[in-house]
């Protein structure tokens, strides 16, 4: 019984078993993107996207907390195995890490007061203070206006914390995704915000692999491209 019990310690990591995949996850993308309650993701795409990518390759689908600021130390140290919602741009060194083709795209915009007239370029920001997600990178032209103090950041720690702020005119404008930003409209139809029609960037999102996936890239590669090319996730997109 010990020889058996040790085997089964050796087949195992510090984290997790190795018939796991897996996925990390940012509490701040939240819906559609992620869903969770008591720090466990309970749906979402990013949580239907684990799980069937996990399935079609014969694994359990893991979720782990992911903070933005830690996604290298995650993705390095095997503690996630794949994040998605993610860009090469938003993390240091991408060249260090395999990248998924895009499977959908997103876009940057503003959420204002309808008190508030329309913004229609950067420099009609300067001197407002937006609302941002912690350890979250934008656009050159604004991270280098938040740099300079041509605008000024503030952190929010989550989606009711900046939209109630908002509300109260103790914020200019909360920046996000479209998608996100679209969700939390819905469920407050009597609010008094509105997303502004500037794009401040649009991009493609893809999955990031760490150096300790367990199954090879291109098989991964292959699967999250098959379900991107049966209109899977576009489904998992509109379906929420």
């Amino acid at each position: 019984m010990r020889t058996l019990i040790t085997m089964l310690l050796i087949g195992c990591s510090s984290w997790a078993c190795a018939d796991e995949l897996r996925w990390g996850f940012a509490t701040a993308d939240g819906m559609p993107y992620v869903d969770v309650h008591e720090q466990q993701l309970r749906g979402g795409v990013i949580y239907k996207l684990g799980q069937l990518a996990s399935q079609q390759l014969g694994f359990k689908a893991a979720f782990v907390e992911t903070p933005n600021k830690r996604i290298d130390e995650f993705m390095q140290r095997g503690r996630i195995h794949v994040i998605c919602n993610s860009n090469p741009q938003w993390i240091d060194k991408p060249e260090r890490y395999h990248w998924s083709a895009p499977l959908y795209s997103e876009e940057d915009v503003l959420l204002l007061h309808s008190q508030h007239a329309p913004i229609s370029n950067l420099h009609e920001l300067h001197g407002k203070t937006v609302g941002t997600q912690l350890g979250y990178v934008y656009s050159g032209e604004l991270m280098e206006a938040f740099a300079k103090q041509q605008i000024i950041r503030q952190d929010l720690r989550d989606h009711s914390a900046g939209l109630n702020l908002l509300r109260k005119q103790r914020l200019d404008a909360i920046i996000d995704m479209r998608r996100p930003l679209r969700f939390q409209l819905a469920k407050r139809a009597d609010t008094p915000l509105r997303i502004n029609p500037w794009v401040i960037e649009r991009y493609d999102m893809h999955c990031t692999y760490s150096p300790q996936l367990p199954v090879s890239a291109e098989l991964l590669d292959r699967t999250l491209q098959g379900l991107r090319d049966q209109g899977l996730i576009e489904q998992m997109l509109n379906d929420i």
